[in-house]
């Protein structure tokens, strides 16, 4: 989802759910799973994403 992620100078706010939907459906995955489990993997994605970023920025 690197090419897929929603971004403001400094953070990262969230993934192109819209992209992440359309990858997966054209992956086979049942639509179902993804609205189901995708917003949780994005939270902690989203989250560590943002510690590298501030960790890069202190080291």
């Amino acid at each position: 989802m690197g090419g897929q992620i929603r971004a403001v100078p400094g953070a990262v706010l969230g993934w192109d759910m819209t992209a992440a939907l359309a990858m997966a459906a054209a992956m086979g995955i049942s639509p179902r799973a993804v609205v189901e489990l995708l917003p949780v993997i994005e939270a902690v994605m989203v989250r560590k994403l943002n510690e590298e970023r501030e960790g890069r920025r202190d080291g």
